[in-house]
């Protein structure tokens, strides 16, 4: 009877907080925008092989750098095509999922990694402390793209490689963060009593204090995915990420720089969509930040 009043208690507190956390984030109207829209995102980008009306690989050679045209007998392709003839809107759809992979890629990156050494600096303090975040302040003391550059320069040009670099760019970001927020619960009494009750210090580390410095880390986890997203794009503009014919974002916007006068559409169009979905993930970071920062909460 205890365990299940405990449990019934337990999920009573969840839901009271995830309805708490949802009015305070509906109150931000341009964050409910930009959730919807990243969530159009993600369906465009799991259903791609559905909703893209062609092949983005295939080459209509009769149709080449068709304008966007709709209703047509023939070419009949409504954000036209590129210098190969293949259809710009299937490429852009299907760049959707690279995008998306990328930036949560990097994401999942620097939250897993950067955690760890964040706990372990916060936690163990004295020499181990210095020695992580003076390696962080020298990745910190470089410009992130630039670094990113090098990076792939070394590894070789490729999205996974970009991935890698873009993450360890980003990564001081998040151990700073972790451990600012880890210094600040440690000294609570809720620590001090788990302490004293001879838990581990595993447990004290990553069950008792990490969920408490969650918030803050979602919050930049958020923001990363739209810089990644960003980051990204530029590695393929240069040619150092995603490579042809690949369809990226910054890849198609690549391929067809030389096209942007005599067909503007082949590189507007790719450029809207990494305008539009970072645009979204930035809306829909504030409204978190505006839900989980008390300071904010509007009573």
């Amino acid at each position: 009877m205890d365990s299940s009043a405990g449990s019934a208690r337990n999920s009573g507190i969840l839901r009271r907080d995830i309805l708490e956390f949802w009015y305070y984030f509906s109150e931000n109207k341009a964050a409910v925008i930009g959730l919807v829209f990243l969530l159009g995102i993600i369906f465009m980008a799991i259903f791609a092989g559905i909703i893209a009306p062609h092949d983005p690989t295939v080459q209509y050679r009769d149709c080449l750098e068709q304008p966007p045209t709709w209703g047509a007998e023939k070419c009949n392709f409504v954000f036209g095509t590129d210098y190969a003839g293949r259809d710009m809107l299937s490429r852009i759809i299907y760049g959707t999922r690279l995008s998306l992979i990328a930036g949560g890629m990097v994401v999942i990156l620097c939250l897993s990694i950067g955690i760890m050494f964040g706990v372990i600096a916060g936690y163990f303090r004295g020499w181990v402390d210095i020695t992580i975040m003076r390696i962080m302040d020298t990745i910190l003391s470089v410009p992130g793209l630039l670094m990113a550059l090098v990076l792939v320069a070394i590894l070789g040009p490729g999205l996974l490689n970009a991935m890698i670099a873009i993450s360890i760019t980003y990564l001081p970001y998040f151990v700073r963060l972790t451990r600012s927020s880890y210094i600040i619960e440690n000294t609570k009494e809720y620590v001090i009593a788990s302490k004293i009750s001879g838990a581990s210090k595993f447990r004290i580390m990553f069950i008792t204090i990490l969920p408490n410095c969650m918030a803050p880390l979602i919050v930049q986890a958020t923001l990363s995915f739209s810089t990644a997203i960003l980051d990204t794009a530029a590695l393929g503009f240069l040619g150092m990420g995603a490579q042809p014919p690949t369809p990226e974002w910054g890849t198609l916007i690549a391929e067809n720089r030389d096209l942007m006068l005599s067909a503007p559409w082949t590189v507007t169009f790719p450029g809207l969509a990494i305008l539009l979905a970072v645009l979204a993930i930035n809306l829909m970071g504030d409204g978190l930040r505006d839900a989980f920062d008390p300071k904010l909460k509007r009573s």
